[in-house]
């Protein structure tokens, strides 16, 4: 019996009630992007409708309130993730704009010709180009992670793969392809035993499970706030103190000074220092209420929720004819990428939205995972504690009809 009232729950989200071609929503492509609540919409209503001011050094009322929920919303994302101190939380556009952030700063610093960079064969693009791009520039080389058939990190060939080159270590925590969730924990430890620094993406884990920054020990960790619950155009980039007191600014520009003069810029201190210019305002205050939202439906209760949801998913979606599963990893987390054979993914997923149901098709950003396991695209469906047993049939049930259509 779950803990969580799922019906209850899916009255906060308005979008739930909508029609897509006439159809009740199914939304299965939660690893893209989750619905919001309507404390998150109400937040941000509220926000650009009556309370409009740019944040910081204001002193009327209206900045000073602002400034006060902006900070708040920092201070939840520390206890939400249990960072040590609130200035180890920087706000950035997203993932991708923090991991970039990370890999120019960080490499900026740190990384030297002949140096070395992990990751995983299973990475997002966001996770690979921008260490590309830092490694060309600065003569280092990335180094990746193999993956097995079943979509978990050979960790043999990954402990082999530690040397004293290796600088950073970039993983994903889990995967939005195979949905695999690493053992990152380990994987941590044994990269800070050969002296390398860990980031750990949570893009695709933050929603779904609880993640205890100092219980894992990463030096960084990046998530997007639309990926749980929250606005778009907002993501985290946390990063152990000492460390991003060492890396230089990413970006220059208004906040992130102590003084200018055209002779010499000095820099402000943390969290200010990585935070150039006017920020997503409204989606930062509004971030506070989703993540008060997931806290009191419970971690816990969410993963185990999800968790029986995935189960049944799998089970039903193996009993189709021509299905084959992309990632079958025993620490799956509610991702479910598959090919239906003689089927195009593209061609699937428009029959599918006529039937009501969204799913995700293509190569998900991870082409290199699509060409380790000899395909260019699949189909996924990705699911959270909103959705029902019921969103799984309907999906079950419009992959057969999709099927007769085109087979």
């Amino acid at each position: 019996m779950s803990a969580l009232n799922v019906e209850k729950i899916r009255e906060d989200f308005p979008q739930l009630k909508t029609t897509v071609n006439g159809r009740p929503l199914v939304y299965l492509d939660n690893a893209a992007t989750t619905l919001k609540p309507k404390v998150v919409i109400d937040q941000m209503t509220k926000h650009l409708s009556q309370d409009v001011a740019n944040v910081h050094r204001g002193i009327h009322t209206l900045s000073e309130m602002g400034t006060r929920q902006f900070e708040e919303t920092r201070i939840a994302v520390q206890n939400f993730i249990n960072a040590r101190e609130v200035h180890e939380v920087i706000y950035t556009k997203g993932t991708t704009d923090a991991i970039n952030l990370l890999a120019n700063s960080f490499g900026e610093r740190f990384l030297n010709a002949g140096d070395e960079i992990l990751l995983s064969q299973m990475e997002h693009h966001s996770n690979i180009v921008p260490w590309q791009m830092i490694a060309e520039k600065k003569g280092a080389k990335v180094v990746v992670i193999p993956v097995n058939d079943k979509g978990d990190i050979v960790l043999e060939d990954y402990k082999k793969l530690l040397n004293p080159k290796v600088k950073m270590v970039s993983v994903v925590h889990t995967s939005n392809t195979l949905g695999t969730t690493n053992p990152v924990k380990e994987m941590i430890k044994l990269a800070h035993a050969n002296g390398s620094k860990v980031a750990v993406d949570g893009a695709q884990s933050i929603a779904h499970q609880k993640i205890d920054v100092q219980d894992l020990d990463c030096d960084f960790l990046v998530f997007s706030a639309h990926k749980i619950y929250g606005p778009n155009g907002l993501g985290i980039l946390y990063g152990k103190e000492e460390l991003l007191n060492e890396m230089p600014p990413y970006q220059g520009g208004g906040a992130m000074i102590s003084e200018v003069t055209f002779e010499k810029t000095t820099y402000n201190i943390l969290p200010n220092k990585f935070e150039a210019g006017t920020p997503a305002i409204a989606e930062v205050i509004a971030f506070k209420a989703a993540i008060d939202y997931v806290q009191k439906l419970g971690m816990d209760n969410i993963y185990n929720y999800e968790h029986e949801l995935l189960a049944y998913a799998t089970s039903e979606l193996k009993k189709i004819a021509g299905i084959r599963l992309i990632g079958e990893s025993e620490t799956k987390s509610g991702v479910l990428s598959f090919v239906l054979e003689g089927v195009h993914p593209h061609d699937l997923g428009t029959l599918l939205d006529k039937q009501g149901v969204a799913i995700r098709t293509g190569h998900h950003c991870t082409q290199p995972l699509m060409k380790r396991f000899g395909i260019t695209a699949c189909a996924r469906a990705s699911f959270t504690f909103y959705n029902t047993k019921a969103d799984v049939d309907a999906l079950i049930a419009a992959i057969n009809k999709a099927k007769e259509f085109l087979l």
